[in-house]
């Protein structure tokens, strides 16, 4: 194995490599390009948990407004109980005073007005309260409705997400310990596949058992149409020396030709929908391990199928807010 290595690395200080700047710039730019979609992606999942978040602390603002507005209403409930009392008080005052004087009965008669209109006053602002508590009521019941529905439906995808996880990795189970395996983080399914399993060294033709793997994950993904699926190609940070290949330039190219290999291969099945497929070059710029060890190297050089549900629902009912 030792001498395989060396004898490799012989080979490879022998050639020369000559990257055009124009294949190195339009990679760049892909690379660039894809970035910003993962991190758009990245993005819109933490804006979910952003808005989920902001939804909690304006239900308890709502929730304690509720609350104050429940102990104003009985403040002015047992105003209004209190003046009620008096009004009683000053009517069986009025019922005696009115056989001794008229004086008397005017003053009487003058206070019971103003109590009568210290109460109609207390009812009407009794009633205000009551209106509006029925309208905080119904708002804090639509945002709750509303939060449950999202919730449910971020619950929903993590359910989907998990179900397809494990759909997965019951069909690939066969290529269990040759490189391959399947993982769900950040919202996403992630299906690795080192090169080991795929393809030779410098070449991106994927072997026979590689190709039934990647059968196997077209099949399940024909059973998920909505799935958005990008094939990012990995290498180690060794350089492309000579023409490796028929024509590889670079760690860019070759990780790109390998990605496209395995988006052709996905193509086969009419079950999937081409628009959804993405390939990607990242050459040796997203390492698993270091690159300071043969074994590093080797996980390193691999392919991430990388699947992500479709948020549309989520982002709609985001806007309705």
């Amino acid at each position: 194995m030792i001498k395989r290595i060396v004898l490799g690395m012989i080979v490879l200080s022998l050639m020369t490599s000559c990257v055009s700047k124009k294949i190195y710039t339009d990679l760049e730019n892909k690379y660039t390009d894809l970035k910003k979609e993962n991190r758009l992606i990245a993005d819109e999942n933490e804006e979910l948990h952003k808005a989920n978040a902001q939804f909690n602390e304006e239900n308890k603002m709502l929730k304690a407004e509720l609350d104050k507005l429940k102990a104003d209403r009985d403040k002015l409930q047992a105003d209004c109980t209190a003046t009620t009392n008096n009004l009683k008080t000053l009517k069986d005052s009025y019922a005696a005073l009115e056989k001794n004087s008229n004086d008397a009965l005017e003053s009487n008669m003058n206070k019971n007005r103003e109590l009568l209109a210290q109460l109609g006053a207390k009812e009407k602002a009794l009633a205000a309260e009551q209106d509006r508590l029925n309208k905080l009521k119904n708002e804090l019941a639509s945002n709750t409705k509303r939060l449950n529905e999202l919730e449910n439906m971020i619950a929903a995808k993590d359910a989907s997400m998990k179900k397809l996880k494990e759909t997965l990795s019951k069909a690939l189970n066969a290529f269990e310990g040759k490189g391959l395996t399947v993982e769900q983080k950040n919202g996403k399914v992630y299906v690795s596949m080192e090169n080991k399993l795929l393809f030779q060294t410098g070449s991106w033709a994927v072997g026979s058992e590689g190709r039934k793997a990647v059968v196997e994950v077209g099949k399940v993904l024909a059973q998920n149409p909505d799935i958005t699926v990008l094939i990012e190609g990995h290498t180690d940070n060794d350089k492309i020396l000579g023409n490796i290949g028929g024509g590889i330039e670079n760690n860019w190219d070759l990780s790109t030709k390998r990605a496209t290999a395995i988006v052709t291969i996905l193509g086969e099945n009419n079950g999937i929908r081409k628009q959804n497929l993405t390939a990607a070059g990242r050459g040796e710029y997203a390492p698993l391990m270091s690159n300071d060890t043969p074994d590093g190297k080797a996980k390193n050089r691999r392919i991430e199928i990388i699947l992500t549900p479709k948020l549309d629902e989520i982002s709609k009912m985001l806007n309705e807010f």
